[in-house]
């Protein structure tokens, strides 16, 4: 999702750094599923390591560049709402994928990394070709189901904690099939900071559209919500495929940014902070803003659930 942002209570921490390792394993349930569904990333859901809150994304088809063959991409990143702004978050952990057939991880060791609150590209990567995940022998791929970890040697909090994610991703079909909101808006410059859209409901839930100037004043920023989000049990979350788009009322160049992302009762907002420039918005060659009207739309599926342990 690029500059993807999470919403939500966070808190900040005392920087020690206990010995006690920490682990957080995401099973993904549905393996091809995912595949079919093609490149793009799929978030975890938003977890507490040491009073700090993360989260893993997954894209599973990438190409590095002047390269033919497909690579899994696992990457971990800080949700910035979990620490005061301008902290630095220093880590020491390891990227695992567990070989299921002889009951052991495939370790890659990030020695030192820091997570920076100022810089919304401050995660870190890990990459597996996707033939050596699919391959039979290497007992990462059994039964349509994998499992990718992170296991913290190292992170500024003062308490430790454990915790496990399954993620069970489903096959569209009309019951789970994406559903389009359109927010009209008459008049742009008399919406309020921030503004909400017209309730919707997808998947037995209500949503609605949030939009505001981001915080720099030179973005519009755009985010997905479900009210009510408190109807999630604590250990549980929704995998939802969201698109959100301004539409080009000139022609079909619309702006749209697309990803998977899981709301949860501690994350019921996903979206984007630097959703397209003020500049480009305003420009009226680009049909964004035509004569004080705009015109918002989410495209929603919930395509998914994840449990905790």
């Amino acid at each position: 999702m690029g500059n993807a942002c999470i919403t939500g209570a966070g808190r900040s921490n005392a920087a020690s750094f206990p010995s006690e390792q920490t682990t957080f394993n995401w099973t993904i349930d549905g393996f091809s599923s995912l595949l079919d569904k093609g490149a793009g990333w799929t978030y975890s859901r938003v977890f507490e390591i040491m009073g700090v809150k993360l989260y893993l994304k997954l894209n599973p088809m990438v190409k590095k560049s002047g390269e033919v063959e497909e690579y899994v991409s696992l990457r971990l990143e800080l949700a910035q709402s979990s620490v005061k702004p301008n902290t630095i978050v220093e880590t020491s952990f390891m990227f695992l994928i567990y070989d299921q057939s002889y009951g052991k991880h495939s370790k890659h060791q990030v020695i030192t990394h820091s997570f920076q609150t100022a810089s919304t590209s401050s995660g870190t990567s890990y990459m597996i070709a996707l033939n050596k995940l699919k391959k039979r022998s290497s007992g990462f791929l059994v039964k349509n189901s994998c499992i990718f970890g992170i296991e913290f040697i190292k992170v500024a909090t003062v308490k430790a904690n454990t915790t496990s994610e399954t993620l069970f991703v489903q096959k569209m079909n009309i019951f789970n099939e994406a559903k389009v909101h359109t927010w009209e808006i008459e008049d742009f410059f008399a919406l309020k900071n921030p503004d909400y859209s017209p309730e919707f409901e997808v998947g037995g839930y209500t949503w609605f559209i949030s939009m505001c100037p981001s915080s720099d004043g030179n973005h519009l920023s755009m985010f997905l919500k479900m009210k009510k989000s408190d109807l999630l049990s604590e250990d549980s979350a929704n995998l939802v495929e969201v698109t959100l788009s301004i539409k080009d009322q000139e022609s079909d160049k619309h702006k749209k940014l697309t990803g998977r992302c899981q709301f949860s009762n501690s994350s019921p907002s996903w979206g984007w902070c630097k959703f397209i420039t003020l500049e480009d918005f305003k420009d009226t060659s680009k049909g964004y803003l035509v004569k004080r009207k705009c015109c918002i739309e989410a495209q929603v599926a919930v395509v998914g659930s994840s449990k905790t342990e």
